[in-house]
């Protein structure tokens, strides 16, 4: 084994999904309990919400404290990144959390069109959200929908705006965004390595595409994300039992092109984070 591949586990989404599988952590302390079994799995990523008690995102930065304490506690060396994104709040809302100093948070640095709406990342909020991510020495993951994206991120770098090497997500199989198409995958994989040479790149496939953007990103060099955020599946007829058996099937597809998940040393080593603790 050799190329360490980090796995990336989004825990919860921002939508009440609990009714689609009941295994969706909601809680904190069920989130906490949820994140522990992946981590053992070999997640060494965490990508988090956090929700109110009728089940809506938010952006309070008192849950995500408690989120964040809980997971320090009982996952030690896990990475952990938070979501700024538009479920959770608007404008200066999503960036509530960020003085707590996670590890990495998301960052959307354009909008684009989701399902029912239109997902807005104004350049104001944009440059904001970074600032703050500067301010509060937290690294950013481009979570790119399109690819200007790419091309926006790289010019951010370019102009001070971002600090890199940056850690780049392709978002792959949101309706009415970005499809999932392989000669558009290596597209953007290639046009993220001409770019930003140093950056480092993973890719989210939603619903029944997770596995096969795990499959691709494992085979060409990047990382990988799975999650009950992203699918609720195993297969076409098996629900999910858990974020840890999500894990487990991105272990063996890893696994399968000679690569090895990597510890959270590794992972912490490959974005060039600090070593917790």
């Amino acid at each position: 084994m050799h190329d360490p591949c980090i796995i990336c586990v989004a825990i919860t989404g921002s939508l009440p999904q609990k009714s689609n599988n009941p295994a969706v952590p909601i809680t904190i302390s069920e989130q906490i309990e949820s994140t522990h079994e992946a981590f053992e799995a070999g997640a060494t990523i965490a990508h988090c919400h956090v929700r109110n008690s009728d089940g809506t995102a938010t952006s309070d930065p008192e849950k995500f404290g408690s989120l964040m304490e809980g997971l320090r506690e009982h996952c030690p060396g896990l990475i952990i990144q938070l979501s700024t994104g538009g479920r959770s709040g608007t404008g200066h809302e999503r960036g509530a959390m960020l003085p707590l100093q996670p590890d990495m948070a998301s960052l959307a640095v354009g909008s684009s069109n989701f399902p029912t709406r239109v997902y807005e990342n104004s350049p104001d909020l944009v440059d904001w959200l970074a600032s703050e991510m500067d301010k509060h020495d937290v690294k950013p993951e481009i979570e790119a929908f399109d690819l200007s994206h790419i091309y926006q991120a790289a010019s951010m770098v370019e102009d001070g705006r971002l600090k890199g090497p940056l850690h780049v997500q392709f978002v792959m199989g949101v309706k009415n965004a970005m499809p999932v198409d392989r000669e558009a995958f290596e597209f953007m994989a290639r046009t993220t390595r001409r770019l930003m040479p140093e950056a480092t790149w993973c890719a989210a496939g939603i619903g029944r595409h997770q596995a096969t953007l795990n499959d691709w990103c494992a085979e060409l060099g990047g990382h990988c994300r799975t999650g009950l955020e992203d699918n609720m599946r195993l297969d076409k007829d098996t629900l999910a039992p858990s974020n840890a058996a999500l894990v487990r099937q991105c272990v063996g597809i890893i696994e399968r092109h000679g690569r090895s998940a990597a510890t959270w040393r590794q992972a912490r080593e490959i974005l060039g984070l600090r070593i917790a603790g």
